[in-house]
């Protein structure tokens, strides 16, 4: 029988309301996802696509945390996680499909149905545990409704696309790929993304890979010919560090639905802009060792799991990324190391299971009440710590499985070695000047004399340079011999960043040990105050910005204009003239050189990070930056602000305040010319200069709400409705000046009245 009725739970009866000012990845936070279509067939629409692999599926409306959005893209998602005769499916929710629109910045939305995990954990405690040491994407709890009926609860994970590779990586335009065949791999298959070359020809590649960008075919053979015939140039087109990180985790945690499993997937590959490539893991639902194919055996019991091999696949063919890696002796010792940091940070100390219980408390209420879940409450209690039969194998239990797995792979030869110890790691000069020689130095032990490396760079997102240290008496080590080992860079830009790396024969060890996604700092710092302005303020934030704790507080934002970096040491902000040094910047806070930097004008000063003792007045009043010994850097002195309004300077740094809509960290919101607006959004709106009419046309998205404000921040205009092709505004009451339009609550367009 076709999908069974849906069960109508009362939505009071589960504690899941969570704040709109939550952040939408919160890990204690459950959210609250309701979709409404008004097809009366939306199941069967929805299967249908998914079946001829077509597009979304239009919804009427969806809510987030009770913020609503129009006209959004569903459509099922999954491999073996969707069938079309269960009612709990996998989403792919798509906010912007139809309109441009986002929460809290995300637009795509990814939930699993906990197929296959009796535990509802694996997934969200995975990734919080692979976030731990490398780039992953964010993952928590959704009870997701249709219709104003329960599904049941989902996981929520963050979605890795564009906007993900541009946060983490810095662009977004360069090859990407999906390494999942289309339909996913299963078995009876040999179209796996497993990088291994298949010769020149691109098109052997299409049917194993999902190519994310709009080229990058040419990219992926050249990578996959280098990771099989030019090892030795490995260095230049992989991130091995953190393919390193992925492998070790992978393994720790027995996820076997990953590339060191039957079918090499469940992985996304990005070329940076350094021409290497980056791998982020993905699909973790079967982490914890539910998956049992290793590709050359199958794990059919717990204890099998307990003690797959460390070295799985590392005289393999089928997985070149793995035995090409481990191949290089020092490569092996790094991934053994990384090994070692997960095993003593997550595992021995049962952190794993402290997060895992945390979760369960969490999420109890909402699996009681999910009415589709696949296995039993007492399963999903149970199975954090015991195993459960789930029909066509077991998903082992998380204690169960992590105690015996830590237990023996710590009595391996590799993990008894003895590591160097590393410590004392200090710079001779912590504000050196641009330009400057540095010594880099640390006590280091039991490593062999040219096992000692260095690993730094002046740019975030560029491969750190690998260079030897030495305990030489050259490098500000001290006398020669004294395991003080030293290294000397120049610094070439406003901030640098380094970690060490050290081995013997048997073992290597990092420090950080989380390294490369935690590292040592080094600010060059400049006098040049000038440099910084006040360069847009909020001061009445309803839904634009939540800081850390999800408040919605008014914020004022500060630009440095520099090439360097410019340090906070001795300024304030104050919003009284009579009261220069209201607040003063904690010691060490810095602005790096052509950034913005936020401060929360809250008056809540116990928050983390850079929370001021005063709030900003809606009413108007004024804001200051000043310096203890030079005075007033930078200020303004506003008047009557409207919500969710921001005074922003045009151009950046430059310009003078006017009314936009909020560019927090942001390039302002300064367009200069109609013709401007119109390319970028295609809406015109005519005449501008106005004299007693505008006109607004939209040749795509439909206009739903206009707003017109004048220079004082008064609302002068509101107009709502369903306005599409051409709208007639009547103005000719408007005094002469400077208005800005908000169309849709989003986009800013500059208007003068003659």
């Amino acid at each position: 029988m076709k999908k069974a009725i849906l069960l109508c739970i009362l939505i009071l009866t589960i504690s899941i309301k969570v704040s709109a000012q939550s952040n939408f990845y919160d890990v204690n936070a459950i959210q609250l996802i309701e979709i409404t279509f008004t097809q009366s067939n939306w199941d069967y629409m929805l299967d249908t696509a998914t079946a001829g692999s077509e597009g979304f599926i239009l919804a009427s409306k969806i809510k987030i945390n009770g913020v609503q959005f129009d006209s959004v893209g569903v459509k099922y998602k999954g491999n073996s996680s969707y069938n079309s005769n269960q009612v709990k499916n996998p989403f792919h929710i798509e906010l912007d499909t139809y309109k441009n629109q986002d929460y809290q910045g995300f637009t795509d939305i990814k939930l699993g149905n906990a197929f296959k995990d009796p535990s509802f954990l694996r997934e969200v405690l995975s990734y919080k545990i692979a976030r731990n040491y490398m780039v992953a994407p964010q993952s928590n709890f959704a009870n997701i409704y249709v219709n104003n009926q329960l599904l049941g609860l989902y996981s929520n994970s963050e979605s890795v696309g564009k906007k993900f590779v541009e946060s983490h990586f810095g662009s977004n335009d360069n090859s990407f790929f999906k390494c999942n065949p289309l339909g996913g791999a299963g078995p009876g298959s040999s179209l796996f993304p497993n990088l291994v070359y298949l010769g020149a020809d691109s098109s052997q590649y299409y049917s194993r890979y999902e190519l994310q960008s709009d080229h990058g075919w040419f990219d992926l053979v050249n990578f996959c010919d280098t990771l099989a015939n030019h090892t030795s140039a490995i260095d230049n087109a992989l991130n091995v560090t953190q393919a390193l990180w992925m492998l070790a985790f992978d393994n720790v945690l027995v996820n076997l639905d990953s590339y060191i499993g039957a079918f090499s997937q469940n992985y996304y590959l990005y070329k940076d802009d350094f021409s290497r490539f980056r791998p982020v893991v993905w699909d973790l639902n079967e982490s914890f060792g539910t998956f049992a194919m290793t590709g050359t055996s199958n794990l059919n019991s717990t204890a099998l799991k307990q003690q797959m091999t460390h070295l799985l696949h590392a005289s393999d063919n089928g997985w070149p990324l793995i035995k090409n890696l481990l191949a290089v002796p020092m490569y092996k010792r790094m991934y053994i190391a990384h090994m070692r940091t997960i095993l003593a940070e997550c595992i021995s100390t049962n952190s794993y299971y402290t997060d895992g219980l945390a979760m369960q408390n969490l999420i109890k209420t909402s699996v009681n009440a999910d009415p589709n879940k696949f296995f039993s409450y007492n399963n999903f209690i149970s199975n954090l710590t015991t195993d459960v039969n789930i029909g066509n194998g077991i998903a082992s239990g998380l204690t169960n499985l992590m105690n015996g797995r830590n237990t023996w792979l710590s009595a391996l030869s590799d993990f008894t070695a003895v590591q160097p110890g590393i410590s004392s790691v200090a710079a001779s000069n912590n504000e050196p000047l641009l330009n400057s020689l540095v010594n880099i130095t640390a006590t280091i032990s039991n490593a062999s004399s040219t096992g000692v490396f260095l690993y730094y760079r002046n740019n975030s997102y560029s491969p750190f340079l690998q260079i030897p240290m030495a305990d030489d008496a050259l490098h500000g080590d001290g006398t020669a011999g004294d395991g003080v080992f030293g290294s000397t860079i120049t610094i070439t830009s406003g901030k640098t960043e380094y970690y060490l790396y050290a081995e013997n024969n048997q073992a290597g060890i990092f420090s950080p040990q989380r390294s490369e996604l935690e590292f040592y700092s080094l600010y060059s710092l400049t006098v040049g105050t000038g440099n910084l302005k006040i360069n847009e303020f909020l001061a009445s934030n309803a839904t634009i910005m939540a800081d850390q704790d999800g408040d919605y507080d008014d914020w004022v934002e500060i630009y440095n204009h520099s090439d360097g970096i410019v340090s906070f040491d001795s300024m304030y902000l104050s919003d009284s003239y009579n009261n220069l040094h209201k607040w003063k910047f904690p010691i060490g806070t810095v602005i790096l050189p052509n950034n913005f930097l936020i401060v929360w004008a809250d008056g809540d000063t116990v928050q983390m990070g850079l929370h001021t003792n005063f709030k900003l007045s809606a009413s108007g009043e004024k804001i200051a930056l000043t310096h203890e010994t030079l005075g007033i850097l930078d200020s303004i002195t506003f008047g009557m602000q409207t919500t969710d309004i921001s005074m922003q300077r045009c151009p950046d740094d430059t310009g003078s305040f006017i009314f936009a809509v909020p560019s927090y960290r942001l390039a302002n919101n300064c367009p200069t010319s109609i013709a401007e607006t119109e390319q970028k959004n295609d809406i015109s709106v005519y005449p501008n200069p106005f004299s007693d009419k505008i006109y607004i046309r939209s040749d795509k998205e439909p206009i739903r709400s206009i707003r017109v404000i004048n220079m004082t921040g008064q609302t002068v205009l509101i107009r709502e409705g369903d306005f599409r092709n051409e709208s007639e505004l009547n103005v000719g009451e408007f005094s002469s000046g400077i208005y800005m339009m908000i169309l849709n609550g989003q986009k800013s367009i500059k208007l003068i009245k003659n």
